[in-house]
């Protein structure tokens, strides 16, 4: 029988946002201990291969593994001792793949389709910062390097075909999106914080990524609005100068705790005739409104709250769930392809056996051959015969090769098995076959046939 290397299986052990608690999530990450998580489960002698990935919100093992069973209760054992936690403790808020469905989970993280956010893209870089870290320890082989690389390229893929990744979905972002829709581009306006809230620093930072001009940060506290302009490298004001400052505001992003408009319509339609009739586009994301309602009906000025953001939100997202059915098919057809370039992976120790085994031979008769006609042979003839014999070779074994790859997919380890004992790759002893009782010798039939 075939003694070739053992099955390899991927196994992907994990929990998540939606499996376990924070606390829980915290405890299997090693961020609160020195250990490398990598080098630890390499220590099994049941891992081939590990990558670990540690995010907010998800820590997952991948793994290589001839034994699955085996290397799962190893893995786990190892864990918990590594974190001070009793197997009872995570066990129930594990999740388990295993194979192609390993695959299939690994790719729509890769593309954000298993995120909190839906699409989100930061994933794609800590899996690709987990994946650098593993290779850097040898952690990864012939397996995950490859499965890796195909996570990256489908994730691509996904972004490139479907609109996974558009439509903004956050309150923050989707207020930058609204902005682009009325001024076309964002280049070169003047974007105002009213208030310090945590989504207009937000939108602030969005902003800044789309070549705006210049933050300006109104506060009640003078101090605070000095330490957020620092950071945005923009001017602080207090909340008296604002309306001197909105003449130069192309955006307002307002989020203070004010129990009473701070902005009326009286106010900003004054405003307006200094501005030259600019439009102005007020964010108000405060609750209770810092905005009156009532700005809306001023010509060149938009207003949204953060009722109208959460509406385009839910709208997006509603896109973004549709682009992600379309997502999803791509992810299973680039499993099925990874899948069948696993399985041909069992072939290939075998095809490496039947051309080393060619190769001997014909290096050893080359040699016979050189040996018997040392002295008559030119160094071209023996460059020319030499070549003569590798493509001889390489002929002889084109259809058996082919044969090897082709009928594994239909007949698995029996086309392997048979292969390897038809070419004797495994160095059995052959069978000694008597001939038939009744068949004579070559010899002794041309003398019964003289005779």
């Amino acid at each position: 029988m075939w003694n070739g290397t053992a099955k390899e299986h991927i196994v992907l052990i994990g929990v998540n946002h939606r499996t376990a608690p924070v606390e829980i999530r915290e405890k299997l990450s090693f961020s609160k201990n020195k250990i490398d998580p990598v080098s630890l489960f390499m220590t099994s002698p049941l891992v081939r291969e590990v990558l670990f990935l540690s995010t907010c919100n998800r820590v997952e093992l991948l793994l290589v593994t001839s034994n699955p069973q085996e290397a799962i209760e190893d893995c786990l054992r190892l864990w918990g001792e590594a974190n001070g936690l009793n197997l009872s403790t995570f066990e129930k808020h594990l999740y388990f793949f295993q194979d192609i469905e390993a695959v299939i989970h690994l790719f729509k993280v890769g593309a954000g389709l298993d995120s909190m956010v839906l699409g989100e893209p930061q994933i794609l870089g800590q899996l690709k910062e987990a994946y650098r870290y593993a290779v850097e320890r040898r952690g990864t082989g012939v397996i995950l390097n490859r499965l890796l690389h195909k996570t990256f390229s489908v994730a691509k893929r996904i972004r490139s075909e479907t609109g996974i990744g558009s439509h903004a979905v956050s309150v923050s972002y989707a207020a930058v999106e609204l902005a682009k829709k009325i001024f076309g581009t964002l280049e070169n306006k003047v974007v105002m914080l009213i208030g310090a809230g945590e989504m207009a620093e937000l939108a602030a930072q969005h902003f800044l990524t789309c070549g705006i001009e210049k933050i300006i940060v109104a506060n009640r506290t003078l101090a605070r609005a000095i330490e957020l302009a620092k950071r945005f490298q923009g001017e602080a004001i207090s909340l008296e100068e604002l309306e001197d400052y909105l003449i130069k505001a192309d955006i307002v992003v307002s989020s203070t705790g004010a129990p009473h408009y701070i902005l009326t319509a009286k106010q900003i339609k004054q405003l307006m005739r200094p501005r030259k009739m600019r439009p102005i586009f007020f964010i108000d994301i405060a609750v209770p409104r810092d905005i009156d309602p009532q700005v809306n009906e001023i010509e060149n000025v938009y207003l949204y709250d953060i009722d109208d953001l959460k509406a385009v939100v839910e709208e997006n997202l509603a896109f973004r769930r549709k682009e992600a059915r379309r997502a999803e098919r791509i992810v299973e057809e680039e499993a099925l392809k990874f899948e069948a370039w696993l399985e041909e992976l069992e072939v290939y120790p075998t095809i490496v056996a039947l051309r080393q085994k060619a190769e001997a031979i014909r290096q050893r008769e080359l040699e016979k051959t050189l040996a018997h006609l040392k002295g008559h042979l030119r160094p071209e003839d023996i460059q020319a015969i030499d070549i003569l014999t590798r493509s001889l070779v390489n002929k002889i074994l084109h259809d058996p090769m082919l044969f090897l790859k082709n009928r594994y997919h239909q007949e698995g380890k029996q086309v392997i098995d048979f292969t390897r004992r038809l070419f004797n790759l495994d160095g059995e002893k052959p069978l000694k076959h008597e001939p038939p009782q009744n068949i004579l010798p070559l010899h002794e039939r041309d003398k019964v046939q003289k005779t």
